[in-house]
């Protein structure tokens, strides 16, 4: 095989002359200056508009042309009626229009198909799987194992293709010619949803219901300025779900092609199962991505309602159940799922469409109008090719009528002529007929030589005088053409109309999920370590518990009674504060160690708990002590946040390391101490309240150089014989040594 491949390449190589080869080495490596503008103008441009004229946006018949080459190739292949045939075989045929591969020709008949459900009128009918819409893992079977054919709207699509309706081209080789847009009777543009992305602009047309598409053609054809939202209610999906109606977005779309609307799925309660059956989704997602999302909404917390969910689509459709907790009421729990899940979603519009080769975002009424000039055009052209047909045969009638007169002579003149090229020369000169008209009689069958055959064709004359009148008449007349449209469009309705299936529900009349979180009110005691472990234990599990399990080294700093519905702030080593609630820890007992701190709230690398300060309303003040002997006092509420943030950045000054934090509702009093076992205690009133969470503070200690803040505690009565001493009249001081004797014990600790 090598051998063979190595002699064709070198049948094929390419001779060059020395003069030629010198000019290429020449050459080679020249860097050649050249502006970016122009190579884009050059080099991406032509690609750029290439994606957008001939393969991402759709025309006025509502085609991109991939869908169109494989249609056509459909309709030649026959397949408007009999039996459905091998994909492949299809998709192998269209290769002839298309030279993109039979994969992408095969995913593109899957998506126009009746099987796949994201057309609300397919146009290919399917037999096999071919997969569904919104699914994303039931996906089709490989092109040889599934079957298709026309479906019967299709042919609305070729009405008429064969009398010169549309322009026909050549192929990518030149080999076949293919329509450049397909004669639709409808405008189908608006009837099944196109979605392309294109280079620097997509196009995403949203689809509406047949029926009323064309009953508000029609009403346009009479009326241009009429109300759209009079006959066309809303987008209708193949689906189905609910549409939520705003009168304001949905005219906006009308009248700009671009806006967005919001979907959501419909679903029944089955009270005897307790459980909810989804049996439509929004166009915009998949049952596989609902059901992630709501299982993960369960692990963390969120949805608590649910005790399973399991995807049983089967035959009859789409339908996810969610089987529910006993007494949760099935409304709430949608409105809630709704807002947190794609069961509600936003369709974005993007009526971008190819209008004579350039792309144009349009309403709804300018596409309507472009249609009809399209369709008015394929009907002259119809027309124009049915008169043209009609005035030929008139006028080999008409000739035919001159023969009438005398049989004999034409049979005589026949008979009489010796060579056969002159036969028509003949007759042309006999009975004063052009060309086309001898023709026509030396073609006559010898049987068709009476009069009886030749009076039958003369009775034709007279009706097809009349048809060419009637033609001429719809062709001078604007208003007659579109008679025709609209005769057409009313037969599209009786045969194909088809009942909403997207119900509209207006959006001012539906209830709005309003997270109310209800936590559990139950006191509870909290206790805190120094290694960052917390535990929330309730009295009567403290009542009959023994020792706390702590780590090695570990100690208990804070044990404090609170509520379960308090708010928890963790102070970190980093300048940062963490958010949380006792509600969201789980009651313990003191034979267990408790949550770690840093990792129960994802504290960043390297960081860890300082203080842990517990509030419900956010009143009273942090005190925070510094190494360098400077305190800072900030309000409460200055680490109250009215959204739900659960990190807080600055919580104090990176100046200095912070020695403590105390959080402090009244008057207190803490003890100071610094390296050499000076001690200061502080009355918190003296010290003024800063606005600023990361304020330096005001210096409390003074401090000898070299020497530091070790320790602040609360001070507890009892802890110094004669506090007295240890209390500076003005501020900063430098404190006190402890007199022999005279400290009577250290801070507290439990």
């Amino acid at each position: 095989m090598a051998k063979s491949k190595s002699k064709k390449n070198k049948d094929r190589r390419i001779i060059l002359n020395p003069e030629e080869v010198n000019a290429y080495i020449a050459g080679s490596g020249t860097v050649v200056n050249q502006p970016i503008t122009s190579t884009l103008e050059s080099n991406f441009m032509p690609y750029a508009m290439s994606v957008i004229v001939s393969r991402a946006i759709p025309e006025i018949d509502g085609f991109k042309p991939s869908h169109r080459k494989l249609l056509y190739t459909m309709y030649t292949m026959g397949l408007l009626n009999g039996q459905t045939i091998k994909s492949a075989n299809i998709a192998g045929q269209t290769m002839q229009l298309n030279p993109h591969g039979d994969a992408a020709i095969y995913d593109t008949m899957v998506r126009l198909s009746e099987g796949y459900e994201a057309l609300l009128h397919p146009y290919v009918k399917s037999k096999g799987n071919f997969g569904k819409a919104y699914s994303r893992d039931m996906v089709c079977a490989a092109s040889r194992y599934t079957e298709a054919k026309l479906a019967p709207i299709a042919t609305e699509l070729f009405k008429d293709i064969d009398k010169d309706t549309v322009d026909f081209v050549d192929n990518y080789d030149a080999t076949k010619k293919e329509p450049t847009l397909l004669p639709v009777t409808f405008p189908s543009v608006l009837v099944n949803a196109n979605k392309g992305i294109a280079v620097g602009m997509a196009s995403d047309i949203c689809p509406f219901n047949l029926k009323e598409i064309c009953e508000t053609t029609i009403a346009y054809i009479y009326d241009e300025n009429c109300d759209l939202t009079e006959t066309l209610l809303a987008p209708d999906f193949p689906l189905g779900g609910q549409l939520l109606y705003n009168k304001e977005e949905i005219e906006n779309i009308y009248k700009t092609g671009r806006g967005g609307f919001k979907v959501r799925a419909t679903y029944e309660y089955d009270k005897s199962q307790n459980c909810i059956d989804i049996k439509q989704i929004p166009p915009t997602t998949t049952s596989e991505a609902i059901i992630e999302k709501i299982i993960d909404l369960s692990k963390q917390k969120k949805v608590t309602e649910i005790n399973d969910i399991r995807d049983e689509t089967g035959l009859e459709g789409l339908r996810i159940t969610i089987d529910l907790k006993r007494g949760v009421d099935p409304d709430k729990l949608m409105l809630k799922l709704f807002k947190m899940t794609t069961l509600q979603d936003t369709f974005s519009c993007n009526f971008n469409i190819l209008i004579n080769g350039s792309p144009r975002v349009m309403g709804v009424g300018e596409i309507i109008d472009e249609w009809l000039k399209f369709r008015m055009e394929c009907i002259r052209r119809k027309l124009s090719f049915t008169l043209d047909k009609a005035l030929k045969k008139l006028h080999i009638l008409e000739g035919l009528q001159k023969i009438l007169l005398d049989i004999d002579k034409a049979i005589k003149i026949v008979r009489e002529t010796e060579e056969e090229a002159e036969v028509v020369p003949n007759l042309m000169i006999g009975f004063s007929i052009d060309e086309a008209q001898a023709e026509y009689v030396a073609e006559i069958k010898l049987r068709h030589l009476n009069r009886e055959y030749i009076l039958k064709r003369l009775d034709e004359i007279e009706k097809l005088k009349e048809e060419i009148a009637k033609l001429q008449s719809i062709l001078k007349s604007n208003t007659k053409i579109k008679k025709v449209i609209v005769n057409e469009l009313k037969e599209v309705i009786k045969k194909y109309g088809q009942e909403r299936r997207t119900e509209i529900v207006y959006a001012k009349d539906e209830p709005e999920y309003v997270e109310v979180v209800e936590i559990p009110d139950y006191a509870c005691h909290l206790f805190f370590t120094k290694d960052g472990y917390f535990k929330k234990i309730t009295p009567q599990s403290l009542r009959m518990s023994g020792a706390h399990k702590l780590k090695d080294g570990d100690e208990i700093i804070e044990e404090i009674e609170a509520n379960n519905k308090n708010e928890l702030l963790f102070f970190s080593d980093k300048c940062q504060v963490y958010k949380s609630k006792a509600n969201d820890f789980s009651d313990t007992k003191t034979s267990v160690l408790g949550d770690y701190i840093p990792a129960a709230l994802q504290f960043d690398k390297d960081e860890n708990t300082k203080y842990m300060a517990v509030t419900d309303d956010y009143s009273g003040f942090m005190i925070f002590v510094f190494e360098n002997g400077k305190v800072a006092k900030v309000d409460m509420k200055q680490y109250e946040t009215k959204t739900n943030r659960k990190k807080l950045l600055k919580a104090y000054s990176d100046k200095s390391p912070l020695i403590n934090a105390f959080y402090i509702k009244d008057e207190s009093e803490i003890v100071i101490e610094n390296i050499n076992g000076r001690k200061l205690i502080l009355n918190t009133d003296a010290i003024n309240v800063k606005t600023s969470k990361n304020t330096q503070g005001v210096a409390v200690m003074k401090l000898r150089k070299g020497h530091k803040v070790i320790n602040a505690y609360l001070y507890k009565e009892g802890m110094l014989e004669n506090p007295a001493r240890y209390k500076a009249r003005t501020l900063p001081a430098s404190g006190k040594l402890p007199e022999e004797g005279e400290e009577t014990g250290k801070q507290l600790t439990f």
